[in-house]
């Protein structure tokens, strides 16, 4: 393998194993705001309990996406030092914003999250968790801006080979930037929340409950069987607006090879590179236009439009019916949950376990389907780093192909490790007893809310 290519592997495994945690974290700071108003507004001991737990899973989820955000940051360095010279005026101020005004805001109050619960008032408590959850949402912000104005950019002119700040307002809120923000969001509460109700499985079928298994449960189904149907329809502004922007990107995702009207849903197929064709193809005749232009006869544009200019097409094509296919089946799975659980009274000991399985087997359909729509997101941007602007391959390092490949070779390593060892800790800590999850020294009725 060529340098170029291994620089974009290396980076892809840095950022695949990344996101998986701001993933998490960036909604599972407002569940625990959430638990933690519940248990100061019914003084319902499995509130606490619930908040508790999840305290110690948020926690060690933000460590390891502060680490693995770190080791990504050095590549800017080692193996992209041509980004930042070009675009670093750009890049440069807003990962800095995102450190100075999200970083250290919930870095701060997670230290009050974990160990404040005897040392200041409930009020106090409840605010700081408020502040982390706030800190998390202004980092996906920060960060979302930038990826954004790489897929779309604006604001922004070239002086000399270099981009430079026209207008600030338009870099962040640059013309995709509320469509990703918003989709992430989303896409991050869905992963919480098949989290939440997977690992409440896990324990009703581990018999290993406590109080706090049923709330856990019954907020992850709810909240994620009002949240699919959002997301789908915020995934069709965010599909007609990349349609607007980068129409290859859709073509690729399509599998429209050349231009036409009419173009058919495909279900699935096997795309043909060389030959420029769909093998075995499956489709609903007109389906495409008909979603993306909500025209059946409407034209789409092909990848014959855009010679040596877009994305690889299997990546897309398939990395896009997989974050599809998931989502779909949260929806089916969380409405039945729902509608299972208003069957039984709400009590999440009856619901079967033909049902309880499943649900415990996608405790991490949410990483699923991210990688799967980031990996669209961004190889689709290829072969620009800025799109239209900027090519990946000018901006790459001479760094000697062996060690980038050995360094890979090392952070697979280490990454495959982290992520057993993450989940490994996550089913210690569901069958742990209850007992656990109060602190001994801590009342269990709350203090005076001061």
């Amino acid at each position: 393998m060529d340098a170029f290519l291994l620089a974009r592997l290396q980076f892809a495994a840095n950022i695949s194993f990344h996101i998986l945690f701001p993933t998490i974290s960036i909604a599972l700071g407002w569940v625990l705001l959430f638990f933690r108003w519940r248990w100061l507004t019914t003084h319902q001991t499995p509130w606490l309990l619930a908040y508790r737990f999840w305290t110690k899973v948020f926690a060690l989820t933000f460590a390891l996406g502060v680490v693995s955000g770190l080791t990504m940051s050095f590549q800017f360095g080692t193996n992209w030092p041509g980004f930042m010279e070009k675009a670093g005026n750009i890049a440069g101020p807003l990962l800095g914003y995102e450190v100075l005004t999200a970083f250290f805001l919930e870095a701060t109050f997670l230290g009050v999250m974990l160990f404040g619960h005897e040392r200041v008032g409930e009020r106090m408590h409840l605010i700081a968790t408020f502040l982390v959850a706030f800190g998390t949402t202004l980092s996906a912000f920060w960060i979302l801006s930038l990826n954004s104005w790489m897929q779309t950019p604006s604001g922004h002119e070239i002086i000399d080979g270099q981009f430079h700040v026209r207008s600030w307002l338009a870099v962040i809120f640059n013309p995709s930037f509320p469509y990703r923000l918003t989709h992430m969001l989303l896409a991050s509460a869905l992963t919480v929340s098949f989290l939440l109700a997977g690992l409440s499985a896990w324990q009703l079928l581990r018999h290993t409950t406590n109080r706090s298994t049923g709330k856990a449960l019954r907020t992850g189904l709810t909240l994620a069987a009002l949240l699919v149907p959002l997301q789908i329809f915020v995934g069709d502004l965010h599909g007609l607006n990349t349609l607007q922007h980068q129409p290859q990107k859709i073509a690729a995702m399509e599998g429209v090879w050349q231009t036409e009207a009419g173009a058919p849903l495909l279900l699935f197929a096997w795309p043909d590179e060389q030959k420029r064709r769909n093998d075995f193809a499956i489709g609903i005749p007109k389906g495409a236009s008909l979603i993306l232009k909500h025209d059946a006869n409407a034209t789409i544009r092909g990848l014959d439009e855009f010679p040596n200019a877009h994305p690889p097409v299997k990546p897309l094509f398939f990395g896009f019916r997989v974050m599809v296919g998931t989502g779909v089946l949260m929806l089916g799975f969380s409405w039945l949950g729902v509608w299972l659980l208003w069957r039984r009274g709400w009590v999440a000991d009856r619901l079967p376990r033909w049902l309880l399985w499943p649900l415990a087997a996608m405790s991490f359909s949410g990483w699923v389907a991210t990688l799967a729509g980031w990996y669209v997101t961004e190889i689709g941007r290829q072969p620009w780093i800025v799109h239209g602007l900027l090519r990946t391959v000018d901006v790459v390092a001479a760094v000697p192909s062996p060690m980038i490949g050995l360094t890979l070779a090392m952070y697979l390593t280490v990454y495959s490790l982290l992520l057993l060892a993450y989940v490994g800790v996550l089913r210690y800590l569901a069958e742990k007893p209850e007992s656990v999850l109060l602190d001994p020294h801590a009342p269990v009725q709350s203090r005076a809310f001061v």
